[in-house]
């Protein structure tokens, strides 16, 4: 059963999936990246998001021979298993092998409007 939080942020995860997505298909590949961090920083509050935007990003690493990414991604996502449940998570963090997974970042304003909101149930 997904909490609260998972379900209130899954509208706003999921579309910037489905914008990885597109970028990706289109031969975007740094702005389909950018929409996976974006979908991290959204939802790395919940296990389940956390752990699949951290899969995905390993997926996205592997299809591109992008080494370094894939092996961060491998470590990331057992940190995002183990770890968010008990609030380990560096808010902000953009999820990604080219920065430290410990190292907390602004929000973006839209990104906090959007934490906001999915906290208060709206």
């Amino acid at each position: 059963m997904l909490n609260g939080f998972t379900r209130n942020i899954a509208r706003d995860v999921l579309k910037e999936i489905a914008l990885a997505d597109f970028h990706e298909s289109g031969g975007r590949l740094k702005e389909a990246f950018q929409h996976l961090e974006n979908a991290h920083v959204l939802g790395q509050s919940s296990t389940w998001w956390h752990v699949r935007v951290h899969w995905l990003m390993l997926l996205w690493a592997f299809r591109h021979k992008d080494w370094r990414e894939f092996f961060g991604q491998l470590i990331r996502i057992l940190g995002a298993a183990s770890k968010t449940a008990i609030g380990l998570v560096p808010v902000g963090n953009t999820g990604g092998a080219n920065i430290s997974p410990f190292k907390t970042l602004p929000l973006k304003a839209e990104h906090q409007i959007a934490i906001e909101k999915a906290i208060c149930g709206q």
